[in-house]
């Protein structure tokens, strides 16, 4: 059976070209991305007519969520079931409470950020990665991946107008997936829509080089993560096997030319693993590595999954990874694990799934 595709696939403009007059467009955004409706029949401002054909042709809720797991940290780890009956997974994570004023109005809202996939499955491979253990299925359109964080604030009642920050970094390899991420992005900027700014949403990648610069000239106003995780190509090849193709030095040369605001820089992402690459040597190579660009290094501690032979690092070893770094001038931050009650490592809570209905 044939799926109808998902009203979240359109940007505005392309709304405006199908549905005539052009300004109905705006009023179905403010219904889907504002009001949060459910249902075509809940615009009660366009014509039952119109309605009707919005409902033939579209859908508006692509997603139906399966499962969900809520950390005591605030997190909460969503799995989404997909038309066609595939799965994937996307992460709120609450960064900071809401704070208030002595008289007890809202000083600041909470902050949150959510981690949406990109694919079902990923191509990359990387050893640690629970996510590729099950192999590449698809891509998702740019309506799946926009509707992954419409149906988290749904969930969630955040008013639209509340500010969040998005993060590629779920299931899936983004550069993988350009050309519906790139059009997720402009679609979840559009001011009658989420309103999320490029500067509030960060494309993580396992290091295609050749796609960072294609990226680059498409001139988003995105950040950029990169996921480097090892500092000589030997070790890098053993974890993630796409080295192979994107060496780390074709890696840094990207990046060199990525346009990256002048207030922000490049993140590596380092995930750092017991007796693997959490030693100070790899510290010393990795300040040689980033020298020269506008860069901040995240260090990641592992999640153990089951099955994996990998280890978590010992907190000392994090803390003096990240004091070289710093002593050196190059900006460190170690981040704080989330959700490590639930299914965190991504992939997890799919794979649980999976192994119920086999």
């Amino acid at each position: 059976m044939q799926t109808k595709q998902a009203i979240q696939d359109l940007t505005k403009d392309e709304l405006a070209n199908i549905i005539k007059p052009s300004f109905r467009a705006k009023q179905i955004y403010n219904w889907v991305y504002h009001k949060h409706v459910n249902s075509f029949s809940q615009m009660e401002n366009l014509p039952k007519a119109m309605r009707n054909e919005l409902d033939e042709k579209f859908t508006i809720t692509p997603l139906e969520i399966v499962s969900k797991q809520e950390s005591r940290d605030g997190s909460i780890k969503y799995l989404f079931r997909l038309p066609d009956g595939s799965t994937v997974e996307s992460v709120l994570l609450l960064m900071r409470e809401a704070q208030y004023h002595e008289d007890g109005t809202l000083k600041h809202h909470r902050r949150y950020t959510v981690c949406i996939s990109s694919q079902v499955g990923c191509k990359v491979g990387c050893a640690f990665c629970l996510t590729a253990k099950g192999g590449f299925v698809r891509d998702l359109s740019a309506g799946e991946i926009v509707s992954q964080v419409l149906e988290i604030y749904k969930d969630n009642n955040i008013p639209s107008n509340h500010r969040v920050n998005l993060v590629y970094m779920g299931m899936g390899e983004p550069l993988d997936n350009l050309e519906n991420v790139a059009k997720a992005v402009k679609i979840f900027s559009d001011m009658d829509g989420m309103s999320i700014s490029p500067n509030r949403q960060t494309i993580s990648t396992s290091g295609l080089s050749s796609k960072i610069e294609k990226l680059g000239k498409m001139d988003l106003g995105i950040n950029l993560a990169i996921s480097l995780h090892a500092v000589d190509d030997e070790l890098r090849e053993q974890l993630m096997p796409i080295n192979k193709a994107y060496n780390i030095a074709s890696i840094i040369e990207a990046v060199r030319n990525f346009p990256v605001n002048q207030r922000k820089k490049v993140l590596f992402e380092y995930l750092v693993i017991k007796d693997v690459n959490d030693g100070i040597d790899s510290a010393k190579k990795l300040v040689k590595l980033l020298n020269g660009l506008k860069a901040k290094v995240n260090l990641i501690y592992f999640n153990p999954y089951p099955g994996t032979d990998f280890k978590r690092p010992d907190d000392k070893d994090m803390r003096k990874f990240q004091e070289y770094l710093l002593n050196k001038g190059v900006l460190c931050t170690i981040r704080e694990s989330k959700g490590l009650d639930i299914s965190a490592a991504c992939g997890q809570l799919r794979e649980q799934k999976l192994g119920e209905e086999k």
